[in-house]
């Protein structure tokens, strides 16, 4: 399994080569934003992302990688400020992990990630409510026929919520049901993701018909709309 790391440090890449090596993922390094998004189209089954490089900002790049593909994108950075967290999930990324991290729970988030990453079994028909369209065989959401722009673990949040339409979810039931580690449900940045579900599915994301906030408990799917 490849994997693409974009990280100026060289030995905490060659760290990460030779912890994961044995585990059966093969990870190539790349130095530079530029390198990086040069190699994107070689394709990879996830992309190990710093935030400090040396010639672009880690951000940006994960705001490019999401320009041209949805590959899962796990961003490493030694700033762990929750601000920081918080903009590269809303710029698409999966998953974050301060450093210094240890490495099993680099291989836990990776695992994880690529979980989420992976297409769901086929021969699901697709779930429809009124204008919204959630074709989980190609994992597309479409609302009154336009594709909707979401990433890998955001698809399965809310295929989640809608497969469970009525029904209120709590954050950790959600994380579990999602692929996520049910221990990091304290992770307020489950709430960045819904916010950008929101923007793509609702007419007016600040003021949501479809995917609703249940103070303290969760969130719901609403089944019906006016317009359904």
């Amino acid at each position: 399994m490849r994997l693409l790391m974009i990280e100026d440090d060289a030995a905490l890449a060659a760290l990460v080569r030779d912890y994961l090596r044995p585990l059966g993922y093969e990870v190539e390094a790349a130095p530079t934003a530029a390198e990086g998004l040069r190699r994107l189209e070689e394709g990879w089954a996830a992309v190990l992302l710093d935030v400090m490089l040396p010639d672009l900002d880690g951000f940006e790049v994960c705001r490019r990688v999401r320009a041209v593909s949805d590959v899962p994108v796990l961003m490493l950075t030694a700033r762990g400020q929750d601000e920081d967290r918080i903009v590269g999930l809303e710029l698409g990324a999966d998953d974050y992990l301060p450093k210094p991290f240890n490495p099993r729970e680099l291989l836990a988030r990776l695992r994880a990630v690529l979980r989420r990453g992976r297409a769901r079994e086929k021969g699901h028909p697709p779930l429809r409510f009124g204008r919204l369209e959630i074709d989980r065989d190609a994992r597309v959401v479409r609302v009154a026929g336009q594709a909707r722009s979401l990433t890998s673990y955001q698809f399965d949040l809310l295929t989640v919520l809608a497969e469970s339409a009525g029904r209120v979810l709590g954050r950790e039931t959600l994380m579990e049901r999602a692929g996520h580690d049910a221990g990091e449900a304290f992770d307020r940045s489950i709430d960045v993701h819904v916010s950008r579900i929101r923007v793509a599915i609702e007419d007016d994301p600040k003021h949501p018909r479809r995917l609703l906030t249940v103070r303290g408990a969760g969130y719901v799917f609403a089944r019906k709309q006016d317009e359904d």
